[in-house]
Parts: C-alpha cells; structure tokens; sequence
C-alpha cells in the first residue's frame, strides 16, 4: 500500500490524455477544477461548458480520468462517447492503483 502524500495531501494520477486536455481549458476553470476532489467537476465559462472527471476512492491518489469540453447542445447529459471512454479510463485507474 502506497502511503499518502506529505502533509496528508494525497498525489494526483493523470490518465492518458487528461492532464493536456485540461490545459486547455480557460485559466478560470483550469484553476477551478484542478484543484478539486469531487468525482465530477462542470464549469460554464462564457457559453461554454467543461467537465473534469476524478475517481477518488481507488487507493491513495487521486485519478484525473478525463477532463474535456461538453460540445453537445442538447440536454445536460454526458455524451455517450465520454462516458465510455471515462469507463476505460476508470479500469485502466483501477490496474495502476494494483500495480499494474
């Protein structure tokens, strides 16, 4: 078992592209979201709508599985094509946080 980070503060485990896909969000939402620990992060900046996606519960760190632009007008849901490549990216989360 892994221990926490210094000071309690637990480390952060980009998956795949998520860490550059955030980058490109606004400054705003980046410090918003980036910064949080909540499973799902959505932010609205001008007309704009972002999501950042974090498991929490896997192990000592903190997985950042996704993080992207809703492009979507319709309804408020996550997009199919999102939902499973966050499901992909959960697994790929659960491998790393075994060892794998």
């Amino acid at each position: 078992m892994r221990e926490m980070g210094e000071g309690g503060i637990r480390p952060v485990v980009w998956i795949r592209s998520s860490h550059e896909d955030l980058k490109k969000f606004p400054a705003d939402i980046q410090d918003e979201m980036g910064f949080s620990g909540v499973l799902e992060i959505r932010s609205n900046y001008a007309s704009d709508t972002y999501r950042a996606v974090y498991a929490t519960k896997i192990g000592d760190a903190i997985y950042v599985l996704h993080a992207f632009q809703k492009k979507s007008k319709r309804g408020i849901g996550t997009p199919k094509q999102e939902i499973a490549l966050i499901r992909r990216r959960l697994q790929r989360a659960q491998e790393l946080a075994q060892g794998g």
